[in-house]
């Protein structure tokens, strides 16, 4: 089964989030030079991982022309915009 970029990037973006989850856990732990430099990029990482994640699906898809999981406005896209076909009184 061939795997989507897409795919391959959640699969990518799942082990590192669980990765930096570790690396938080054990850095929070430890007490060693630069340990809440390193923390506070673990946490920036967490946060900032998802989003990037996000912004690639959605750049991905506005580059295909296809619909994703991270369309602002997806019915736009697809092209049915609805519209009022009832008289108005």
């Amino acid at each position: 089964m061939k795997k989507k970029p897409k795919q391959i990037a959640a699969l990518i973006c799942i082990i590192l989030l669980a990765l930096l989850y570790i690396a938080t856990l054990v850095v929070s732990l430890l007490d060693f030079p630069g340990s809440e430099r390193l923390f506070a990029a673990c946490l920036v990482a967490t946060i900032g991982l998802p989003i990037l994640l996000w912004i690639y699906i959605w750049l991905y898809g506005r580059y295909t022309g296809k619909s994703t999981m991270a369309d602002l406005f997806p019915e736009e896209k697809a092209g049915t915009e609805e519209t009022d076909s009832s008289p108005h009184a």
